[in-house]
């Protein structure tokens, strides 16, 4: 939701009905994932993508009905057997949409959700997907809650479920009975957790710090650098990042462990021993779902015997990336920071970061979709 929600805000603020079309589920090589976003406006105007060209006619056309009935459906897009031509996916995955209605009536918690989006706090959108009196059914969990899925059961064990999935930033369909029965799957609800950007930390105010900080951006992090230099940390050199910090890095990450976790990348250009040894002694005991540190293989062999003596297990020390970044021939700052990218990325799917081109099976991995009662398949 965050790549449209600017606009879409001023849509709602409006008073006109727009749709929503989100992905609430994937299988095989779909090429977008839970939780992407296409709005469509009264008047026709469109923002954002579910499928990145394949089936956004239809979805257009799914949109326009549902703005003017304002009842929810769910549509499953994926190549059919008897006509390649037919409305799909030419990559030959599958994936479900949602398409919602979203005015002040239809969806009063909105505001609010766009509100704790756009200030950085946590929130959940939970949606019954499931065909029937239920569907389009809403519970908003955070700070306030709100809404219902129908039951006082369910509305619980959603609750507890979503706070689950927006600790570890995730988003998808949860099966219940009824009731909330956790061992029954009458009820497929699509929990979206709009958690805030994970984090990028990065140490050492370089020019290739520069260059990672955009990537960072790109990506989708909240960027932070780090530098005990006052004199080369500036916001000028780093316009990109969302923050810039002068502090000694090992003593600045020691007050930001809160923040850290399974999605935060933490990228140590500095290579130099007394902001090296410190810094990765802790970043290494936190955590963080990549530790990448810069320097040649002289560096990290020195790093290395520095860091064990500081009391590091070999364990401790197999999850630092180093020398960061993936072998593709880079040179300058810009590639640098493609290379230390394709890492985290690789990294966070547990991808093999080979060429496609030398693999075989489905590119995006996935399951066999499961049958939503009362979906159209297209």
């Amino acid at each position: 939701m965050r790549d449209v929600l600017a606009t879409v805000r001023e849509w709602y603020a409006s008073g006109e009905r727009f749709a929503l079309a989100t992905v609430i589920d994937t299988f095989r090589s779909a090429p977008r994932q839970p939780g992407a976003t296409m709005a469509v406006s009264a008047d026709g105007v469109v923002v954002g993508s579910v499928s990145g060209g394949c089936v956004e006619g239809d979805v257009y056309a799914v949109a326009q009905e549902v703005i003017r009935s304002g009842v929810p459906v769910v549509r499953r897009y994926g190549i059919s057997d008897d006509d390649v031509f037919a409305v799909g996916l030419t990559c030959g995955g599958v994936l479900d949409v949602l398409v919602e209605p979203v005015d002040r009536v239809s969806f009063a918690e909105f505001g609010a959700v766009a509100e704790a989006v756009g200030s950085g706090r946590p929130m959940a959108v939970a949606t019954v997907v499931t065909a029937g009196e239920r569907l389009g059914r809403r519970l908003v969990i955070g700070q306030p809650s709100s809404g219902s899925l129908g039951d006082p059961g369910l509305d619980d064990a959603v609750a507890e479920d979503a706070l689950g999935m927006l600790g570890s930033g995730s988003t998808g369909i949860r099966r219940y009975g009824a009731r909330g029965e956790c061992d029954r799957t009458e009820v497929a609800v699509f929990v979206q957790a709009l958690a805030p950007p994970p984090r990028m930390f990065v140490f050492g105010a370089i020019d290739f710090a520069a260059a990672v900080a955009r990537v960072g951006k790109f990506l989708g992090y909240h960027v932070t650098v780090c530098d005990a230099r006052g004199v080369f940390a500036t916001r000028a050199r780093f316009p990109e990042a969302d923050e810039v910090v002068v502090d000694w890095p090992h003593r600045f990450l020691a007050g930001e462990l809160d923040t850290v976790d399974s999605r935060t990348a933490l990228c140590v250009l500095t290579h130099d021993p007394k902001f090296d040894v410190p810094l990765l002694e802790l970043a290494l005991r936190t955590d963080a779902g990549y530790v990448g540190a810069m320097g040649s293989r002289r560096t990290h062999e020195d790093r290395l015997v520095r860091l064990r003596a500081a009391g590091l297990t070999e364990g401790e020390l197999a999850r630092m990336s180093s020398p960061t970044g993936l072998d593709l021939g880079a040179r300058t700052p810009e590639e640098t920071a493609i290379s230390i990218a394709a890492e985290i990325i690789a990294r966070r799917s547990a991808a093999s970061a080979s060429p496609l081109s030398t693999t075989t099976g489905r590119i995006h991995g996935g399951t066999r979709p499961a049958a939503l009662s009362g979906t159209a398949a297209r």
